[in-house]
């Protein structure tokens, strides 16, 4: 019984991933599914692709208690909403297909290719490939290597099928899923352990602390990292496969309200995890939560539900690293080059890099902020200035800016490793490496600007 939801979801997913193909569909219908996204497909879409990270909010609720609020989701709902005025309408005005289309057409083809670069490992799904091996492994008792290689498989499946449409189908299912699995596990916490009114009394300091005992330089990289929104190519490609600029700066703003929604039933649960079962594993606390509530038909949907959650990110992202290599890198060098053919070909180099991520970090956490740390400071002021020609820089003084913003907080990471470990790193000054590769930018940025 606990597994009958997990086999249905499997046929349902397959089923939907592989009709949603286009026979000999062009660029456009199988990269941005023929910009056709309506509000309902793009919300769907967008609000699934950019909560993968599930397990890993449960770890730091867990830890930190409602400071993840303020790590993330508010900064997250204050940077979506900046793109959403800002720069959806535009996206979706340049019909570009991707971020690099737009730092080639604003920069030339250096500045394109390092940019391509740079987000082939941004959207690389290896953290939430990592969080699906956990996950596999806790209800099928596979081996982590087996568990690893069936998650990457299985996700990239249908999307090698059926591109971009099929992510969007697929989404829809998981968007549903989503929401009700977590809606089940809040019901029976509501109902079977302590009230929510008594809730705050259980907890110790630390977890109601907006702080959660992270340092304050922490708490300020996590925050800027939200800026992530701006060069996500996940928003950027749904800005552009939407029916209109209006759809794309709506679907955002509609969107926000549901991860409010969706971040008050994970934060509060996650409390729940800590006050209920204070010695688990935190990477488990939402898995453990169903295990010792809910029946075993309920506990097999909201397991389904913490997959389709998981598994929607992973073939968003596991097209947009294809997409920038197949388009953004070979396709631009060469574009006698099938198009189409080497997207699929980056499908399997996307594998290939994640599963070496997962074993060089075996952290989701450290995952995002060592990825966020080295290559949002370096694209951050790029692609906004592009949208914004007042602000460009030229060509060579772009491809300088980011290539040096880049090297310097690779340059800090790996001083900090050095200088300490892997899990303790002692950074120089005791700076964060965000900071200076974003402070370096910054510093190029004005001084042009003085210079004009």
């Amino acid at each position: 019984m606990q597994f009958l939801p997990f086999v249905l979801y499997v046929i349902l997913l397959l089923f939907l991933g592989f009709s949603a193909r286009r026979k000999n569909a062009s660029a456009e219908e199988f990269l941005l599914s023929n910009r056709s996204l309506t509000i309902p497909a793009f919300v769907a879409t967008l609000v699934t692709t950019w909560y993968g990270g599930i397990l890993g909010v449960g770890e730091f609720v867990f830890n930190y208690g409602i400071s993840a609020w303020i790590v993330f989701a508010l900064p997250y709902y204050l940077f979506a909403l900046l793109f959403a005025w800002f720069l959806a309408p535009k996206i979706r005005e340049s019909n570009s297909y991707s971020i690099p289309d737009k730092l080639y057409e604003a920069y030339g083809k250096k500045s394109g290719l390092l940019g391509s670069a740079f987000l082939l490992f941004m959207t690389s799904p290896a953290p939430y490939i990592l969080m699906l091996a956990v996950l596999m492994q806790q209800i099928f008792h596979f081996a982590f290597l087996t568990s690893v290689l069936i998650g990457t498989l299985f996700s990239m499946l249908y999307v090698f099928w059926g591109g971009f449409r099929s992510v969007v189908q697929t989404d829809k299912l998981q968007f549903i899923l989503m929401f009700g699995g977590f809606i089940i596990l809040f019901y029976y916490l509501l109902n079977n352990t302590i009230a929510i009114s008594d809730l705050p009394d259980h907890l110790d300091s630390l977890h109601k602390s907006l702080s959660g005992g992270l340092p304050w330089q922490q708490i300020a990289v996590w925050f800027l990292i939200a800026s992530w929104t701006f060069i996500d190519p996940g928003f950027h490609q749904r800005c552009a496969a939407a029916k209109s600029p209006r759809v794309a700066r709506n679907g955002i703003i509609i969107s926000i309200g549901f991860w409010f929604v969706f971040d008050m039933l994970t934060v509060i649960s996650g409390l729940y995890a800590f006050v209920l079962y204070p010695g688990i594993q935190p990477l488990n606390a939402y898995p453990h939560l169903a295990e010792q509530l809910l029946p075993p038909l309920w506990q097999g949907l909201f397991l389904t539900g913490l997959l389709a959650i998981i598994m929607s990110t992973i073939d968003s992202y596991s097209f947009l690293s294809a997409l920038t290599f197949g388009r953004d890198i070979v396709w631009r060098m060469n574009k006698h080059s099938i198009l189409n053919r080497m997207v699929r070909w980056g499908l399997l180099l996307t594998a290939i890099i994640s599963v070496g991520l997962i074993f060089l970090i075996p952290s989701v956490i450290k995952m995002w902020y060592n990825l966020g740390s080295l290559f949002i400071p370096p694209l951050l002021l790029p692609l906004l200035s592009a949208y914004f020609p007042k602000w460009r820089l030229s060509a060579n003084a772009t491809f300088m800016s980011m290539i040096s913003g880049f090297a310097l907080s690779l340059i800090w990471l790996l001083a900090g490793f050095i200088n300490g470990s892997a899990e303790l790193p002692h950074y120089w000054l005791g700076v964060e490496p965000f900071f200076p590769g974003l402070i370096w930018s910054v510093g190029i940025y004005a001084i042009h600007s003085v210079k004009r």
